[in-house]
């Protein structure tokens, strides 16, 4: 599966902070045995935000593309709106079990406005910022991510289905 990690923050994008959610999700899908294609931090700027799913898409042809940060309610948590703008697709129940699950280790889970959905063949999921968020995140995606990209994909048996050889 080719993957790529998209955070998007200010103060990391201008080298203030060290992005730690990005590089959690670098290992876990690493220690996956994911291919990493890519790793990009982005401020919150929605354009930039929309261009960079689209290159990491279209041009890098990502299976996965799971972002970091944006989510939250501030002015400029735009990731939401950036994601929704560039998918064909919309898998809203990938987002709400993320954040139903978040639920049961934090009330602030809620706050959290991801989404999920697809583009062409390619799964994006945005994840909170928080390292631990998105260690909690990472355990209810993970048993999932197979299947779905096999279902995008339109493998035989992604469906879950047995058929004869």
């Amino acid at each position: 599966m080719k993957c790529a990690v998209l955070t998007i923050s200010d103060r990391s994008a201008c080298g203030e902070r060290e992005d730690v959610s990005g590089k959690v999700l670098q290992e876990r899908l690493r220690a996956a045995g994911a291919d990493l294609v890519a790793y990009r931090v982005v401020p919150d700027e929605q354009v930039l935000i929309s261009a960079t799913l689209v290159e990491l898409a279209d041009e890098i042809s990502a299976d996965l593309i799971l972002t970091t940060g944006g989510t939250g309610p501030a002015p400029r948590d735009v990731t939401p709106e950036a994601t929704a703008s560039v998918l064909d697709r919309d898998m809203p129940g990938l987002a709400e079990l993320l954040r139903f699950e978040g639920r049961k280790h934090t009330s602030f889970a809620v706050l959290s406005r991801g989404r999920a959905g697809i583009r062409g063949r390619t799964l994006i999921v945005n994840l909170p910022g928080h390292p631990k968020a998105v260690e909690e995140s990472w355990g209810v995606l993970a048993p999932l991510l197979p299947v779905i990209v096999a279902l995008i994909r339109g493998e035989p048996g992604g469906d879950g289905i047995c058929r004869p050889a």
